[in-house]
């Protein structure tokens, strides 16, 4: 799925692009600035398109992010110390790099404010690099990225919620935390249905929407308070299942194949409601929701977010130190500081490499980091107050992701192909000694 929805991604990109710096870029701009109004009467809510995705829609993804970093953090590569110091050290070093980059070219400028813009890694262009090269790329190294893109969106997160949030409207905030107080209760009595959460969870958006906190860090709170343990372990379910199946057998007509008995209709309920019960709630949204993130909201940010008009030539574009350091910052920052803070933590033995992963491998995996996209676009536009230089760095983000994503291809191939040729080798030499 991840190859799927990044394929999509890249081509609302590219239409969005295209359609921006086209006769018809007028409507391109006219479409996303029309008003979509919500509710009725006095009681509603009136944006734009644009706003709607990315305040609206965007919380969605931000949620499903919130229940991937939840579920590392509990069952996956994250929940060990020792397999979650690579990703972690890898992450950690992959956003200071970037911000480090960004602000040499643009300290003491109105610009230095959008050092949160390349710190991010877009993790469904990331995976698709991956995907792209099928059994060639051992399980690990996906294990890997997808760990370490996590924990590069938690990172992205923790840099919305601080660094950039407005004036805080604190009635709207205790209002947003009351809410998020009665999902936790909810999670505590093990409520497995997905309508509380979700009624609970639009109340706690439209609070966080006025307390001047972005709106899209309610996802990721109120992921954190979903359950991620199901109401019964999975020998209570084979028990329940095996007796509802045999009483399925008992009560049903003989001969009558192709219609149930109510008797029957009523077990099969039961059985629903039992495969309910075996699911984490946690795993239910996410299962659900990761379609709809995948394949209609990133694309829609993409359509949306992705259109910049480009103004002048490249030479001109890239004197500008905006786009610059964002351009950089992801290019060369990313690979340098996962690479770097990875290879270091490996020298001091606080991580080790994942198994069957050559080097190569490894180093072009750092350079797929470099793909911004996503985050690094919406960052960009919370980051700035000039439309200038929101564009300057989008526009840097786009050249870099499309640079990064295309050179990891190529070192990622080249190092799965040596890796090949070396298991060949020792395969004949294998025959040969015997």
């Amino acid at each position: 799925m991840e190859s799927a929805s990044g394929i999509l991604l890249l081509l609302c990109a590219i239409v969005a692009l295209i359609w921006a710096n086209s006769p018809a870029a007028e409507s391109y701009h006219a479409l996303w600035h029309h008003h979509l109004v919500v509710g009725f009467d006095q009681l509603n809510l009136r944006y734009d398109l644009h706003t709607w995705i990315n305040d609206g829609l965007m919380v969605i993804f931000f949620f499903v992010v919130g229940l991937e970093i939840k579920r590392e953090f509990l069952v996956g590569e994250l929940n060990d110390a020792k397999k979650a110091a690579l990703p972690i050290i890898g992450a950690a070093g992959g956003m200071l790099v970037p911000a480090l980059i960004y602000t040499a070219f643009n300290n003491g400028t109105p610009a230095i404010h959008g050092w949160g813009v390349p710190v991010a890694t877009d993790i469904a262009f990331a995976l698709t690099i991956l995907s792209l090269l099928g059994k060639r790329v051992p399980l690990g190294l996906k294990v890997f990225l997808a760990a370490l893109a996590i924990v590069d969106d938690l990172g992205a997160v923790v840099v919305i919620a601080i660094f950039y949030t407005d004036h805080l409207n604190f009635i709207a905030m205790g209002l947003a935390v009351l809410g998020l107080g009665i999902l936790m209760v909810f999670n505590r009595m093990n409520v497995i249905r997905p309508e509380p959460y979700a009624i609970v969870g639009v109340l706690v958006w439209l609070s966080v929407l006025q307390s001047g906190v972005h709106a899209t860090i309610a996802g990721v709170l109120i992921a954190l308070t979903i359950p991620a343990t199901s109401r019964i372990d999975v020998r209570d379910f084979r028990k329940d299942v095996e007796r509802l199946y045999k009483k399925f057998l008992v009560v049903g007509k003989k001969g009558q194949l192709d219609r149930l008995t109510h008797e029957q209709q009523d077990i099969v309920s039961s059985m629903v409601l039992k495969t309910e019960e075996v699911q984490a709630p946690l795993e239910r949204f996410e299962h659900a929701l990761q379609p709809f993130v995948s394949f209609v909201i990133m694309p829609l940010f993409a359509l949306s977010n992705a259109g910049v008009h480009i103004h002048g030539s490249l030479a001109v574009i890239f004197s500008n130190p905006v786009s610059l350091g964002a351009f950089l910052g992801l290019l060369l920052g990313k690979v340098t500081g996962v690479f770097g803070a990875s290879m270091l933590s490996i020298k001091l033995g606080l991580a080790s490499m994942p198994r069957r992963v050559t080097m190569l491998q490894f180093f072009g995996t750092a350079i797929a980091c470099g793909i911004g996209f996503t985050m690094s676009l919406f960052i960009a536009n919370l980051a700035y107050d000039s439309q200038e230089h929101i564009d300057d760095a989008k526009i840097g983000v786009l050249a870099a992701s499309a640079i990064a994503g295309i050179v990891s291809y190529l070192v990622i191939r080249a190092g799965s192909k040596s890796d090949i040729d070396g298991n060949d080798s020792d395969e004949d030499g294998s025959r040969a000694h015997a």
